[in-house]
Order: structure tokens, then C-alpha cells, then sequence
């Protein structure tokens, strides 16, 4: 097949990377589609079509493998537009979902009302029947008694049903009949079980991800269906793999099993591009799209994994890579409030109508229409040329705003510019400052088609003096799609501790584990040669209250008493690493056990294959545009030379303050951000590169 392709569904536009059979990259846009997400993905392979002059038939014919991330499932979650679910807990533990793990809020925030349930009361239901911690069958299940309940959530009209009894890790039989009796009465509901959509012994979170799971299912297999159809009617022929948010790719089957690992998917796949763009061990990554900015870094070139991520008032449950959004992309609408301050965000334009510029019916002053009126974007070249902007109508929306604050049309511009990019700096601040992550020792990798506008301004901020701006940085996370592994996590509880570790039984489980994952490589067709498997187990201080995740390897044999001085000792230093402090003669206790199965595909490298030509001579502007630049505290318009990135050879050196302009991105750069263009078309730029050279 002549391509290998990855689609990411954003809030603004849907992007399409191809990878040719030459290992050449070309990157395409088109606008997203809300409520028909599968349209627009048909959509921006018929302009990939156009883009390669071939007809969409001849186009998607040829192409071997689609990897696709999307938000179709954070946004039903986002918009609660979710299925009618129906949960069945234990008799006495009704409010599981309500009480949670008592909510995170400010002690003197009395006004605050509690936050609803993620499920309602009249849709909770319970059965009688315990099992207990050791997975003894305590109270035998009253199967007349959940047929009552399964009968009367089908009465209110349920969707789906989650069931999440208590120790069904230690003993999943009340779970499994339930199941069965479900099927008798409802073959064709929905049903996710506890036991196997998150085997872990908190009860809230097991349960929580457990219900988001059943309320997705309907959304995400109604999707990936009729996806599929669409793809299989215009002649598609080759394999469809799905993001998840493990940083990896998950066949369909196995993702509408398990749809809640499709919540958060596509920004999980930067932090995987930028694995593959550079060999700095501490990275941060920016992603700014049109409607947030996502933010994942890289801690010793290891990804970040949280079981601590949040939908609302509800934690997901499940681990995933950590990725804070904020209201901060193109379409982020500037305000001002009744006492006269600035905010950008978090409400954004959207795909529909879009920045007051799109001159699609928005009239609200967005981030993007500040960049054209800053003279950062030229209008008639977004997009390649292929989506021209309007100036005029991004004045006209802008002009409002600055009358409020007694400014002028530019310096109302700038101030939403800055502002947004102090918003920014605030989540970059989040996962770095307050992780232990100092991000002046870190190396920053953009992302989305925004973020080269912005990153000199915020690398100042943060005293950040190196930072890479991808040749396919509007479309990194497509990028990240197109490079990523096949991966997939299985886990287990089992407790034990340092001192009474349970050798035998942990060595069990380990292998029951690694089956599991081999099984899940094998079912998606990866070469055993390409399997790898990554452990990894949850511990925590005795009389702690949180775990934390420790990766570690499996020595010949399994695990021994000799090996038990290590696992300590890879406990001590990331407890260290995330919390400064380390307690040596404290007991370590062993709550959970991972496995994590890694599949590498086919042309992965592809990409490295093509490279540039080397620069000859001195890199020449194509032409100057007048660009507003903030010295000190004055500000204004002055002419900038602009470069055609395409024009760029390989060893280019292009100085600020200067501009930078692709088909899907534009760089701005102010004096002292100088970049040398790499191998592969990526800019690197060192503020340190020439001091003490430049006057």
C-alpha cells in the first residue's frame, strides 16, 4: 500500500498526516464536523486526495493503515451526552457514586453546593449478596432480587448497565452472574463489569470508570460502526486501529470492549511524538489546537501516568497519560468582565461558527483573530491558501473590547495575545512546577497549528532557552498516531509488603498478567519479535493513603528475596522524585500489578527515511510584513522578514526577529529566538546559540 495515514479529530479542525512509501509526510486540514465526526473524516481524505492529485477512490484504495484518535468520547462526557446508564451496587452501598472519595474543594467554600452523581439515585439500584476482601462468598446473591433491579432500570429505560460489587477483583463470581441474568433479560444491553473494566480495590474509582464505560459504550460503538461502514463504502481495504489513552493504538474490537480507554485519546499521542523528535530526557509539551491547550511532558524520556484524571466532579478511574487541558486554543473568546479585567477562555468559538476571521457568522474576539490583526498570520496564506481569513471582520470584533479598556485596536490585540499566553503558562506551570519538574531544565516540544505563535513569549516567562517547533507541529498528535506502538494494560490487586512478600503468588499473577498481554499483541496481529512488555506495580509508605506507580523489571526466574532490596529501593526514588522526601525504614506495601504490552508496528520509521536537502547559502526572506513586536513596555508595527519554511534546506539559520510561514503554521520570533533547521525540516531553536555574538 502507497500510504500509511493518522486522522486526529480536534475541536476546530480534523488532521490528516500521510506517510508516503518514500517516507516523505504531507499533512492536510479540513474543517471538524460536530454530531457527524465520521463525515469530516471522510472529508479531509478527500482533500488529502486532492492534495496528492488523486481521485478519494483511488486515494483511500491504496492506503494500508489508519490510526485515528478523536474526542467523539470526551466530548459526549464534556456535553454530558451520554447514554441512559444504569448502575447495580451492593445492598447498603447505594451512595458510592455520591459520597466518592470525598470531594477535593476549599474547606471554607461552604457555599459550594456537593456536586450530583455521575448516575442518578433512580437509576442506582442494589442486590443483595457480599463477597468479602479474601473473596469468601459472605451473603449468597438473591438472584430474585437482581432481576428486581434489572427489571425495573429496563423500566426507566436504561442504556447500558454497570456493575460494580464489592471485592469482585478478589472474587468476580457475583458480577459474572449478574452478567447472565442481564443477558437473559436484555440480550442486547450493554454491560460492563467491574472485575475486568478496572481491577482495582478502591471502590469508587473502580465503579466510577466502570459507569463511564457502560455510558460511552452506545456513543463509541455506534461510531466506530458507522465509521467503519463509511470507510468500507469508499473502498477502503487496509486496518483501522484506534488511539487509546495509554499513548498507544487499540484494534476497534478491542476498543468497543473497552471504550472508556478512548476518553482523552488524542492528546495522549504528543507526548508520543515527542519521544521520537528528540532525546531530551525532561520534555514539555504544548499543544494548542482551536479550542484548548494541552499540556504532557516527559519525565528521564518516560511517559506520565495518572489514575487521577477528572470529568467534571468525577475522576476517570482508570490510568492514563497525563494531560491537563485548559481553555486556552485559537478559538478562545476574549472577554471583559464587570470589574474591567482581561480573560481569555475558556469558552471557545469552535468549529461553528469559528473566529469572527473564518467569516462563518462569529463575532466574538477570539485568539486567532488577535494573531491576524498583530499581523502574526497572513490572512491570504492560512491554511496554504486554501481557507482565507478576514481581517476586517477580526478588527471589527476586537474593536468592542478595546473601546472598554481605552486601548487601540493593536493594543487590545496584544493584550489578549499575552494574556492568553500567561494562561498557558499557568497549566505548563501545573504539570512541571507543581510535579517536581523544574521546566527551566526541561525541553519544550509545540504542538497544534497555534502554538509557534505563542511559544517565544511563554519560553521567556518560563526561562525556557531551547525549544523545537515540529515541521508537522499543527498536526503533532496525527504525528504521534502515525509513530506510536500498538499498547494495551492489564492489571491485577494483590497486597503484600516488603517484609512478608508473597513471592509465589506475585510471581503468579505476573505471568498470568503477561499472557494476558501477549494474548491482546497476538489477537492484534504483532509479530512476536516486535512484542515488549513493560511492568510496572502500585505501592505506597504503610498507613499511606495514595499508591504511586513504580516501573521495574522482571528478572530471570521472577521475583526473589534478593529482589526485594531493589523494588524498595525504585520505590524510595520516585516517592523522592514526586514528594522530595524518601523514608528508608519505612514499610513499602505492594498493592497492584501491571503489565503494559507494546506492539510496534510496521513503518513506524518511515518517516526517518527522508531528509532534506542541505541549505545553500544564506536563507533568504520572501518577502517583509509589517508585525506588531512588545519592547519593554512599548509596542508596535515594524517590518519582518518572512521565510517559506518550505524553502528551508537542512542546516538553515533563520535569526529573529523574523517570521516563519508553512502551509499549516506560522513561527513568529522575536530578536535572541534563532533557529537552525534540522535533517528533517524541524526548527530548533537556542536563545543561547549566539550569545555574546549578536550586538
Amino acid at each position: 500500500m502507497k500510504y500509511q495515514i493518522c486522522i486526529d479529530i480536534g475541536g476546530t479542525f480534523t488532521d490528516c498526516l500521510a506517510a508516503c512509501e518514500d517516507g516523505s509526510i504531507r499533512i492536510f486540514k479540513s474543517a471538524t464536523t460536530p454530531g457527524e465526526f465520521e463525515t469530516g473524516f471522510i472529508d479531509v481524505l478527500k482533500v488529502a486526495a486532492e492534495g496528492f492529485g488523486e481521485s478519494p477512490e483511488a486515494f483511500i484504495s491504496n492506503i494500508g493503515q489508519i490510526v485515528h484518535g478523536s474526542t467523539v468520547s470526551t466530548n459526549a462526557l464534556v456535553e454530558r451526552k451520554v447514554a441512559r446508564t444504569g448502575v447495580i451496587l451492593n445492598r447498603g452501598h447505594k451512595d458510592v457514586l455520591t459520597l466518592r472519595e470525598g470531594p477535593r474543594k476549599g474547606a471554607f467554600e461552604w457555599n459550594l453546593d456537593y456536586p450530583a452523581p455521575y448516575v442518578p439515585a433512580t437509576l442506582t439500584q442494589t442486590v443483595e449478596g457480599r463477597i468479602d476482601a479474601r473473596g469468601n462468598i459472605h451473603v449468597a446473591l438473591d438472584e430474585d432480587d437482581a432481576r428486581r433491579a434489572v427489571a425495573l432500570l429496563l423500566e426507566r429505560g436504561v442504556e447500558a448497565i454497570a456493575v460494580g460489587l464489592l471485592w469482585s477483583i478478589a472474587n468476580p463470581a457475583h458480577e459474572l452472574r449478574l452478567r447472565d441474568i442481564i443477558a437473559e433479560m436484555a440480550p442486547d444491553l450493554p454491560v460492563s463489569l467491574s472485575h475486568i473494566v478496572n481491577p482495582l480495590p478502591r471502590e469508587y474509582k473502580r465503579i466510577i470508570s466502570t459507569v463511564i464505560n457502560a455510558s460511552i459504550s452506545p456513543v463509541i460503538t455506534s461510531y466506530v460502526e458507522r465509521l467503519v461502514d463509511r470507510l468500507e463504502a469508499s473502498g477502503f481495504k487496509g486496518d483501522l486501529l484506534l488511539a487509546n489513552c495509554v499513548g498507544g493504538m487499540m484494534p476497534t474490537a478491542d476498543m468497543i470492549r473497552r471504550p472508556i480507554y478512548s476518553v482523552m485519546s488524542g492528546p495522549t499521542l504528543a507526548p508520543m511524538a515527542a519521544m521520537a523528535l528528540t532525546e531530551e530526557a525532561d520534555v514539555i509539551v504544548g499543544d494548542m489546537g482551536g479550542t484548548t491547550f494541552d499540556v504532557s511532558a516527559l519525565r528521564d524520556r518516560q511517559l506520565i501516568i495518572t489514575a487521577d484524571s477528572m470529568i467534571h466532579n468525577d475522576a476517570l478511574g482508570i490510568p492514563k497519560v497525563d494531560v491537563r487541558s485548559i481553555g486556552a486554543g485559537g478559538g478562545s473568546i476574549a472577554y471583559v468582565d464587570a470589574g474591567g479585567m482581561l480573560h481569555v477562555g475558556p469558552h471557545s468559538a469552535g468549529a461553528r461558527p469559528g473566529p469572527a476571521c473564518f467569516d462563518k457568522g462569529g463575532d466574538q474576539p477570539t485568539v486567532t483573530d488577535a494573531n491576524l490583526v498583530l499581523g502574526y498570520i497572513e490572512p491570504a496564506y492560512f491554511l496554504g491558501g486554501r481557507f482565507p481569513l478576514r481581517r476586517d471582520l477580526a478588527e471589527r470584533a476586537i474593536a468592542p473590547l478595546a473601546d472598554t479598556l481605552g486601548i487601540s485596536v493593536a493594543e487590545a490585540a496584544y493584550a489578549i495575545y499575552t494574556t492568553s499566553n500567561h494562561n498557558m503558562v499557568g497549566a505548563i506551570e501545573d504539570i512541571t512546577i507543581r510535579e517536581g519538574l523544574n521546566p527551566r531544565d526541561s525541553y519544550f516540544v509545540c504542538g497544534g497549528g497555534g502554538t509557534a505563535l505563542h511559544i517565544a513569549e511563554m519560553a521567556d516567562i518560563l526561562g525556557l532557552s531551547r525549544y523545537i517547533i515540529p515541521r508537522f507541529m499543527a498536526g503533532l498528535s496525527a504525528f504521534g498516531g502515525l509513530i506510536s506502538d500498538i499498547r494495551w494494560e492489564t492489571s491485577r490487586a494483590l497486597h503484600t509488603d516488603a517484609k512478608r512478600f508473597r513471592h509465589d503468588d506475585v510471581n503468579a499473577l505476573i505471568a498470568m498478567l503477561i499472557g494476558e498481554a501477549r494474548d491482546f499483541l497476538n489477537g492484534a496481529n504483532v509479530d512476536p519479535a516486535n512484542q515488549t512488555f513493560e511492568l510496572s506495580f502500585l505501592g505506597r509508605y504503610e498507613y499511606q493513603s495514595w499508591d504511586i506507580e513504580v516501573p521495574f523489571d522482571l528478572p530471570a526466574g521472577g521475583i526473589k528475596p534478593a529482589h526485594i532490596d531493589d523494588l524498595r529501593e525504585r520505590f524510595h526514588k520516585i516517592h523522592e522524585r514526586i514528594y522530595s522526601i524518601r523514608n528508608n525504614d519505612d514499610l513499602i506495601e505492594f498493592t497492584r500489578w501491571n503489565v503494559r504490552a507494546i506492539g510496534k508496528r510496521p513503518h513506524q520509521d518511515i518517516w526517518r527515511n527522508f531528509k532534506l536537502q542541505a541549505q545553500d547559502g544564506p536563507a533568504q526572506p520572501k518577502g517583509m510584513r509589517k508585525a506588531y513586536v512588545q519592547d519593554k513596555l512599548k509596542g508596535g508595527y515594524i517590518d519582518l522578514p518572512v521565510f517559506e519554511l518550505m524553502s528551508l534546506g537542512a542546516g538553515a539559520i533563520v535569526k529573529g526577529p523574523s517570521l516563519i510561514e508553512a502551509e499549516t503554521y506560522t513561527a513568529f520570533l522575536p530578536a535572541r529566538h534563532d533557529v537552525e533547521v534540522d535533517a528533517y525540516g524541524n526548527l530548533l531553536v537556542d536563545k543561547n546559540r549566539n550569545r555574546g555574538v549578536r550586538k
